[in-house]
């Protein structure tokens, strides 16, 4: 765990790649793109633990049509900045089977993540699945899966804020950041 002076040097160190308004835009725009394909499905939406909260809990209240809701928990990363094993820690708690299901993440890196994820979802029998993704990087190698709804692209560098931490810290920031190279 970082102290707050580590973690405050980490935030004035970086640098403001998405700011608070863009944010909001964003947010507003892959509603408005969920709101265009699902109005007449009835989705089950699962927001992926923990980065995903903050991007859902903003992103729920502008869907203008009924849905369930759940949450799955998978994360590649822990506190590290590079991806290792998938480890699931929750999967599914509602039934899936015959449902539109629409994934809610922070952000579609490698991809990896999000792909185990729709195999999971599909295997245990929804009958579509959709994703919704806050930012995709841009990164150079081809992913396994691209996401149907985008807010933000973004550089290949790690970033921060809006749901996505560095070292456990700063999800709580309403802006992005990236650290400087």
């Amino acid at each position: 765990m970082l102290s707050n002076q580590q973690a405050n040097d980490i935030l004035n160190q970086a640098e403001l790649i998405i700011s608070a308004e863009e944010v909001q835009a964003a947010v507003m725009s892959v509603a408005r793109q969920i709101n265009a394909v699902l109005t007449d499905t009835h989705p089950l939406l699962l927001s992926v633990m923990g980065g995903a909260v903050v991007f859902t809990g903003q992103l729920l209240p502008q869907l203008t049509f009924p849905l369930d809701f759940d949450y799955v928990h998978v994360s590649r990363y822990g506190r590290n900045q590079q991806g290792g094993a998938l480890h699931w820690k929750v999967e599914p708690h509602e039934n899936v089977t015959d449902r539109v299901v629409l994934v809610v993440d922070d952000i579609l890196d490698e991809g990896e993540t999000l792909a185990a994820i729709k195999q999971r979802v599909l295997d245990l029998g929804a009958a579509k699945f959709y994703s919704a993704v806050f930012a995709d990087k841009q990164i150079a190698k081809s992913k396994p899966i691209c996401a149907d709804f985008v807010g933000v692209e973004l550089p290949d560098r790690f970033v921060f804020g809006f749901g996505m931490d560095i070292y456990g810290a700063w999800r709580n920031l309403p802006a992005i950041y990236a650290t400087r190279k």
